[in-house]
């Protein structure tokens, strides 16, 4: 005996699958279905210590801040506060402008798109079969668009 594994997106191609291998002659008491759940929580902005996304929020920041201090560096040398001071300020203005464009890509626009791309349940479909019928049912998985398939022998 032999168990094949096979994942799907859930859609109609998961339906004509499951009716394709009844037709070879796979019995419905052999093939098992289990849908996975989709996380329902929206994405932290802002990583701790135990987590992290690999998405930087201040790298904008960064180089803004560093942009602004320079050309606040070199104008303060008119001004009247001085250099020094217009450096920091700008350092601090093009920090929090990057800072906010970070956000507000990350909040706004990925969150967007990820919304009109959608979340697609996948389903885990687990047939027990012959030795000699694995062959012929991969190839109807892979037929019927299954995202990845594995064989165990039991």
């Amino acid at each position: 005996m032999m168990q094949i594994i096979a994942t799907f997106g859930y859609s109609v191609s998961l339906e004509l699958a499951i009716s394709s291998l009844e037709l070879e002659g796979i019995k419905k008491e052999h093939i098992f279905a289990v849908p996975l759940t989709i996380q329902k929580t929206e994405r932290r902005m802002f990583d701790t210590i135990h987590n992290a996304d690999g998405i930087s929020l201040i790298s904008t920041g960064a180089a803004l801040g560093t942009a602004f201090s320079v050309i606040g560096a070199s104008v303060g040398f008119s001004l009247q506060w001085g250099p020094i001071y217009w450096g920091l300020i700008g350092a601090v203005g093009g920090f929090l402008l990057g800072f906010l464009i970070d956000i507000f890509i990350n909040k706004i626009v990925k969150n967007r798109q990820r919304l009109l791309r959608g979340k697609n349940p996948v389903v885990i479909l687990i047939i027990d079969c012959k030795d000699e019928q694995a062959d012929r049912i991969e190839h109807i998985l892979w037929h019927h668009f299954a995202l990845g398939t594995a064989r165990v022998i039991v």
